[in-house]
């Protein structure tokens, strides 16, 4: 079993509270012999006429002394999974939470603004906290 990121439990509730129903934790996905494990996989119900939009959460904490090293590993992650969502699930998006603080300090950064949008990384700002998503940035 892999280890949970130490805002686990606080992004899920964050997505919980803006009622998305969490449908895998962990999403399992494989292709030939590559196997990986995205933290939570939510869906929620958009409207009838659009149907369901789902998404992907690879959570990450940037906690660490070095921000461009967790960057590098999310960032790393995420574009692997990217990948593995496109073979197994092409309606499910991929998102990369980040914390309040991360978001504020690090990911302001010009190399982080164009590393984000070269990527098109969709991130999800949170507060750690609060338990709550503070923005959807796509």
């Amino acid at each position: 079993m892999t280890a949970k990121d130490i805002f686990h439990e606080a992004v899920r509730r964050g997505l919980e509270k803006e009622r998305w129903t969490i449908t895998d934790a962990p999403l399992e996905l494989e292709w030939d012999e590559v196997k990986v494990k995205i933290d939570l996989a939510a869906e929620r119900l958009i409207a009838a006429a659009r149907g369901e939009k789902k998404i992907a959460v690879e959570i990450k904490s940037f906690i660490s002394p070095s921000a461009i090293s967790d960057f590098h590993t999310a960032l790393g992650q995420f574009l692997n999974y990217r990948i593995m969502l496109e073979e197994n699930e092409p309606d499910r998006l991929l998102y990369l939470p980040v914390p309040l603080e991360a978001y504020g300090t690090f990911f302001q950064s010009r190399f982080a603004q164009v590393a984000i949008e070269r990527h098109q990384l969709k991130l999800m700002i949170y507060d750690p906290v609060t338990e709550e998503i503070v923005q959807w940035r796509n």
